[in-house]
């Protein structure tokens, strides 16, 4: 995992924790919002992290 992928999944974390720490008669989608933002750049992060092996060697 790179490091910015790790960055966003804590962020993702985070945002979690705030929004379900909140008061439920309090109306505030902004840290869900935030953590569903997170969350797709921690994916996209997985994703254009990894490493492809290729084999220069044909045979």
């Amino acid at each position: 995992m790179s490091k910015s992928a790790a960055g966003f999944f804590v962020l993702a974390l985070l945002c979690g924790i705030v929004h379900l720490s909140m008061d439920k008669e309090a109306i505030s989608t902004l840290p869900l919002i935030a953590c569903c933002v997170f969350g797709g750049l921690f994916v996209l992060a997985l994703i254009a992290g990894r490493r492809i092996k290729f084999d220069p060697v044909l045979r």
